[in-house]
């Protein structure tokens, strides 16, 4: 297994962040055309990682569901940090920390409008860490 860690600067915004690239860039690197695994895992509690279509408003949907689902206002018990921060912890319960993806000849093996995306709610954090790992067959 091969694996690295890359640092996504979210700049304190909540949102949803393109991941695809830096996977694809880091199995370009390592992968040699070899098929196997790709795993990618955000070790934050209050993030987590998806595979969807971006950049047709699905970003903006997704935390907009976030948000109805999860709002951020005090009815947490978890309540340090600003108001509405306990529904942060709950965000890898709808977003996992990890996903593991398809490679198949170096290149992951996704559907035509799927990306891999960082799913983060958290506007207290100005940069995230996501551990990319390959495993080939």
């Amino acid at each position: 297994m091969q694996s690295r860690e890359v640092t996504v600067r979210t700049g304190g915004r909540r949102g949803v962040y393109d991941l695809t690239d830096a996977c694809a860039g880091f199995l370009d690197e390592i992968a040699e055309g070899n098929d196997g695994l790709m795993h990618v895992f955000v070790p934050h509690a209050t993030a987590g990682v998806a595979v969807m279509e971006l950049g047709a408003g699905s970003d903006e949907d997704l935390m907009e569901a976030v948000d109805r689902l999860l709002p951020r206002d005090d009815r947490w018990v978890h309540r340090h940090g600003p108001q509405g921060h306990g529904a942060d912890h709950l965000v890898p319960l709808l977003a996992s920390s990890s996903v593991s993806i398809p490679v198949l000849q170096g290149r992951m093996a996704l559907g035509t409008w799927q990306s891999v995306a960082l799913v983060d709610p958290n506007p207290e954090k100005t940069s995230r860490q996501v551990r990319l790992s390959f495993v080939p067959a």
